[in-house]
Formats: structure tokens, C-alpha cells, sequence
């Protein structure tokens, strides 16, 4: 098995029968599109908390049972994909990450890449519920608001991972702007190759050698490009999960055109 977060469909095809794939696209997606054969279908809805509280984890109850119900077990190997360039299926990843689960992989270049090459399939598979367990991480990336406000008076890079427009209308002071889609490949709607990747994230002081703090809205940007980052091996990165959501119901101070 590799060690690299992400994966490629060729590498996924090679170990179909070794990992558990999840699906996290509606189930209406599912089953009239199709799906990689064996896959299981976890909706994106399904796994955040609800109206009102959108940035936040479901709740290591709820976890569980979906895991179970998708027959997923705490040591399986999970490869997690969507048709949005991975970006759902990345939060799927980190969700997974903070309750402990440690064999996680996003399949690079999403449902689409899988389908051009590769046999689908429109049953679902049968599915024996499981027995999960979550677990403590043995290092979690998990920031909260005091240590993102004191992050602002430190050399740490704070990086905004929105559309620009959003960036310019109010952002964390200090803050680069990053659309997380810059990093991906239009064409194979997967990551850009690594070397353009470095480049793009070495332009604007986003270096392996940097402390990175990471927000967009409600944390599911974000984990697109925690996974980015991941990949590229970077080790000093903190997912502020509450995200502006928090931060602005928490009074943290803000830059741009709506508080000029």
C-alpha cells in the first residue's frame, strides 16, 4: 500500500479488492450515474452536523454509526472520492483523520477520471454493518480561535482559501488568499502536477518549511487543501475547523472592504 494520501484510478483499479472505497456524492448520483464497483455510498450531507452548524464535525456518535452502517471497520483502508475535483471527498478524509481513523487516500482526479477509464457499476454492493471504534489521533491538526488569534502575531502563514471576491470582502488580517481550485487540473480534474503545485504555493510564501494555518468558511475548502498539502509533504499545517464562521461570531478582527 502506499503512503501517499492520494491516489491515482490506476493505482486504485490495481487494489480494488484491498480497500474500501466510499462514495460521497448523493445517493441519487449513486445509483443513476454509477458508482466504482464496491463502493459505498456516504453522502457529504450526511457526515456534517446540521442547518446553522455547518462547520462543524458530526459528533463521534453519529461517525460511528455511518461507518458501521457502510460497513467500514477502524483499520480499513479507505479511498474517498466525489465529482467536485475531491473536495467533499477530502472532508470525508479529515473527518475520518480527527476520529482516529489513520489509512486514508482521496482517489485524485474524482468520479469523472474513474469513469473515462475504468468499468462502473449502478447496483449497490451488499453490505455487512461493522463494529468501529473511534480513536484519539496520534496528532491532530486541529486548531481552535485562541490559537488562530494568536497565530496572527507569529510568522505562521494564515491562508484563506476562498474565491478572491470573498478574500476582499473580509478576511483574517495578515491573511494570502488561495482559491483551493488553483490547485487543481481542469483537464484531469485531479491535483496539478506537483512541481506547478509547489510553485503556486511557493508564490505566495506557502512553504514546507512555514507554519500553515488554514481557513475558508465552514472547513470543507480547506480540507482540499490540507490533503493538497499533505501530499506534498508538508508537516507543520493547522485546520482551523470553526473557520470564519466562528471567527466572526467570536468578534476575531477582520480585514477587507466590508469593515474598512
Amino acid at each position: 500500500m502506499t503512503e501517499d494520501i492520494v491516489v491515482s484510478v490506476d493505482w486504485l483499479a490495481d487494489h480494488l479488492d484491498e480497500v474500501r472505497v466510499v462514495d460521497v456524492r448523493d445517493a441519487w448520483e449513486f445509483d443513476g450515474i454509477g458508482h466504482v464497483p464496491g463502493a459505498v455510498n456516504v453522502p457529504f450531507d450526511r457526515f456534517r452536523r446540521g442547518e446553522g452548524d455547518e462547520g462543524m464535525l458530526p459528533g463521534a456518535e453519529r461517525w460511528t454509526a455511518l461507518m458501521e452502517e457502510a460497513g467500514i471497520e477502524t483499520d480499513d483502508t479507505v479511498v474517498a472520492y466525489d465529482d467536485e475535483h475531491g473536495v467533499f471527498a477530502a472532508r470525508f478524509l479529515v473527518t475520518a483523520l480527527l476520529y482516529g481513523h489513520e489509512n486514508l487516500h482521496l482517489l485524485n482526479g474524482d468520479f469523472s477520471a474513474w469513469s473515462r477509464e475504468h468499468e462502473t457499476a449502478t447496483e449497490a454492493p451488499s453490505v455487512e454493518p461493522s463494529t468501529y471504534a473511534v480513536r484519539e489521533p496520534a496528532a491532530s491538526p486541529l486548531v481552535d480561535f485562541g490559537t488562530v488569534r494568536a497565530a496572527l502575531d507569529s510568522d505562521a502563514v494564515i491562508v484563506d482559501t476562498r474565491e478572491e471576491w470573498e478574500y476582499e470582502e473580509g478576511h483574517l488580517p495578515g491573511a494570502v488568499q488561495l482559491d483551493w481550485r488553483e490547485l487543481v487540473d481542469a483537464e484531469t480534474r485531479g491535483l496539478k502536477p506537483d512541481a506547478e503545485l509547489e510553485s503556486i504555493l511557493g508564490e505566495r510564501g506557502i512553504t514546507p518549511d512555514r507554519r500553515i494555518v488554514l481557513y475558508c468558511n465552514t472547513a470543507r475548502r480547506i480540507s482540499h487543501t490540507y490533503v493538497a498539502l499533505r501530499h506534498l509533504g508538508y508537516d507543520d499545517v493547522d485546520f482551523y475547523e470553526g473557520s470564519l464562521t466562528e471567527w466572526r461570531e467570536r468578534g476575531g478582527p477582520l480585514a477587507g472592504s466590508e469593515v474598512e
